[in-house]
């Protein structure tokens, strides 16, 4: 029985090893920071919506984030009604909303004056 528990730890602090240092994909995104906010009952996370635009006149599309960094959520923060770009990594198959609600993590912004 003890085998079991180990193999079951194991597997799964394997499982989370992978998921955290593999992405499936990473790059950048322009617009401007619409919502940002912390949320959670138990597991307090940095949530927010860039909206990015490329014509002026047409509805901005509407891309979700979170960001683990509280730098990085102080940056968002103050950067708000100012074009930024939002480089991120995107994480697939994390196995609870505990580590964010969306698949992508912001990890770095650059205002645009």
């Amino acid at each position: 029985m003890k085998w079991v528990v180990t193999l079951v730890v194991f597997l799964l602090a394997s499982y989370l090893t992978v998921a955290f240092n593999w992405t499936y994909s990473d790059g950048n995104r322009a617009g401007y920071i619409q919502k940002f906010s912390t949320k959670g009952w138990v597991c307090k996370t940095h949530e927010g919506e860039l909206a990015m635009t490329t014509v002026p006149g047409v509805a901005p599309l509407l891309w979700g984030f979170t960001v683990w960094d509280d730098r990085v959520a102080d940056d968002l923060s103050r950067a708000m009604g100012k074009r930024v770009i939002l480089h991120y990594k995107e994480y697939r198959y994390l196995p609870t909303t505990c580590f964010g609600e969306t698949t992508y993590f912001v990890d770095r912004v650059e205002i645009q004056e």
